[in-house]
């Protein structure tokens, strides 16, 4: 299955209570192989994905930013970290770097990031479907399968192979 953009929204909505339950069981009963399973489902995913096409993650919501990604990134853009932050950044109600705003500043109309070779460690990870201990990010996952057509496709094939 995969869910049009338009959709994606709706789809995840209505699966959610049922997302919700089976996370829960996953974290109360924990299969040894979950990790395994994850970087097949992961993979196979994503050589049928093209991030490229969608970039729904870029222009609905923003990374968190490590101070190591701000000066990395600021490295890149000649800048000190500081006229970086002031620039493109805010801080959240988590006391978390964060963009001021979306769609992301660097992805450019092509759904390219501009700067993607220093990207930040949140956007590297994105949708962190093959994380290890990846029972532990259940409620970042049912976020995730709102905006990320890969990430509900992940959650669905995970589903059918490991049922709870």
């Amino acid at each position: 299955m995969k869910p049009a953009l338009t959709d994606l929204r709706k789809l995840a909505k209505d699966k959610h209570i049922e997302n919700k339950k089976y996370f829960d069981k996953l974290k109360k009963k924990t299969p040894k192989n979950l990790d395994y399973v994850m970087q097949d489902i992961h993979e196979a995913e994503f050589k049928k994905t093209d991030c490229l096409s969608c970039a729904n993650c870029c222009k609905t919501t923003g990374p968190l930013f490590t101070l190591a990604d701000i000066e990395r990134i600021a490295k890149h853009l000649r800048q000190k970290p500081q006229q970086f932050i002031a620039q493109f950044l805010r801080i959240d109600e988590d006391n978390d770097y964060v963009l001021q705003s979306v769609p992301c500043h660097f992805l450019d109309n092509e759904n390219f990031c501009l700067i993607y070779d220093v990207r930040p460690k949140a956007c590297r990870e994105f949708p962190h479907t093959d994380r290890k201990k990846f029972h532990q990010i259940s409620n970042l996952t049912l976020k995730n399968v709102e905006m990320c057509p890969a990430a509900f496709n992940i959650v669905e094939e995970m589903k059918k192979r490991m049922p709870l």
